[in-house]
C-alpha cells in the first residue's frame, strides 16, 4: 500500500521546527525583561519540538533536505545563540571574559551541528547509531543554564560566581565538540509489556515538572550527565562485541552474563612457579646442567621447617 502524503502535511515537520526557532528566540526577549523562569521553558520547549519534528518527517515519509537544513539553523540559534544571550544578560555586571565565554559557546554548538551533518553520509557501524557523537545541542543548551536555574533555585551560592560561571560554560562547550558518546534515545525500543508502567511514569514526571519544575530540571541534567560513563562504558563493550550488534536487548543481557562466566580463573598447573635456569657450557661435549629454583614463598616455608628440626637447609648463610 502506497503512503500519499499531502503537501499540507508534508509541511508539518518544518512548521514545528520553525516554532522551535520561535521559543528559542523568545527566551531571548524574556531574559531582557530579566524573566528568567520563561527564558528557560521556552528554550525547555524548543528542545521538546526538536525531538518532534524529526520523527513526525520520518513517520509521515516527508523527509527533504531543506527540512534538514531548517533543524540545523534552528538548533544552531534556539541553543546555542539563545542560551549564550541568557547567560549574558543574566550577568548584568559580566565583564569581557563574560562575552568571550558565550562567543565559545555558540561557536562551538555550529561547530557540534556542522560535524553532525557531514557524518549523516559516512559509513558506521550498526552500534555506532545508538549514540551521539558528543552532547546533542538540545542538552548543552539546558546544560549551560544550570547556573541559572540553581540560582533561581536555591539564591545565589559558589555555583552563580562569575569564574564558576565561565569555566562551567567553556566546559559545556567542550563537551558539545568532543568525541564522547552519549546514548541516543532514537533508536531506543520499549516492549510492550512495559508500555503501562512507561505511561504511568510520563505522568508522574509531567506531575513534577507542573508542581517543581526548576528542581525537576536540575535532577534531569545531572541524570544526563551520570549517564556518560555509562554511555562510554557501553559504547566500547558493543565494539568490542560485533556479535551484539542488531540484537535485541534481551539477548544482549545474555550474551553479557555468557561473557562474565567464561572469565574464569585459569587453573595453576603442577609445578607452575619455577624458574629454570640453563647454565651455559664451558666446552665442546659438556653436559648441560638445569636447576630450578621454586617461589620466593615456598622457599622461605622450606627453610623454616628445616629449622624447626633444628637443621640448617643447605645454601643458608
Amino acid at each position: 500500500m502506497v503512503r500519499v502524503v499531502t503537501p499540507s502535511v508534508r509541511l508539518l515537520p518544518n512548521a514545528i521546527t520553525v516554532l522551535a526557532l520561535c521559543a528559542g528566540l523568545s527566551a531571548v526577549q524574556f531574559a531582557l525583561t530579566h524573566d528568567y523562569v520563561l527564558a528557560i521553558g521556552a528554550i525547555g520547549v524548543a528542545a521538546v519540538l526538536d525531538s518532534l519534528d524529526g520523527r513526525i518527517a520520518r513517520l509521515l515519509d516527508a523527509t527533504s533536505k531543506m527540512g534538514a537544513e531548517l533543524d540545523s539553523l534552528s538548533d544552531a540559534i534556539s541553543f546555542g545563540v539563545a542560551p549564550a544571550l541568557v547567560l549574558y544578560i543574566w550577568h548584568t555586571d559580566a565583564q569581557r571574559i563574560g562575552w568571550v565565554t558565550s562567543l565559545v559557546f555558540a561557536v562551538c554548538i555550529v561547530l557540534r551541528l556542522a560535524r553532525f551533518n557531514t557524518l549523516l553520509d559516512v559509513e558506521k557501524p550498526p552500534y555506532a547509531n545508538e549514540f551521539f557523537v558528543g552532547v546533542p545541542a538540545p542538552a548543552g543548551g539546558l546544560l549551560v543554564l544550570m547556573p541559572v536555574v540553581l540560582s533561581l533555585q536555591y539564591g545565589t551560592g559558589w555555583w552563580s560566581a562569575e569564574p564558576v560561571v565561565w569555566l562551567w560554560t567553556v566546559g559545556i562547550a567542550l563537551l558539545l565538540i568532543s568525541r564522547i558518546p552519549t546514548l541516543s534515545l532514537k533508536t531506543v525500543k520499549a516492549p510492550a509489556k512495559a508500555a503501562a508502567p512507561l505511561l504511568v511514569g510520563v505522568g508522574l514526571l509531567a506531575a513534577a515538572i507542573i508542581q517543581y519544575p526548576l528542581l525537576a530540571l536540575v535532577a534531569a541534567l545531572l541524570l544526563y550527565l551520570l549517564h556518560i560513563p555509562y554511555s562510554i562504558r557501553r559504547y566500547r563493550w558493543l565494539a568490542n562485541h560485533p556479535e551484539a550488534w542488531g540484537v535485541p536487548l534481551r539477548e544482549r543481557r545474555a550474551i553479557r552474563r555468557s561473557t562474565r562466566r567464561l572469565r574464569l580463573r585459569t587453573p595453576k598447573l603442577a609445578g607452575a612457579g619455577r624458574l629454570a635456569v640453563r647454565l651455559p657450557r664451558t666446552g665442546p661435549g659438556h653436559v648441560v646442567r638445569v636447576r630450578t629454583f621454586p617461589p620466593d614463598g615456598e622457599q622461605r616455608n622450606r627453610r623454616r621447617s628445616w629449622r624447626r628440626m633444628g637443621l640448617r637447609q643447605r645454601g643458608d648463610r
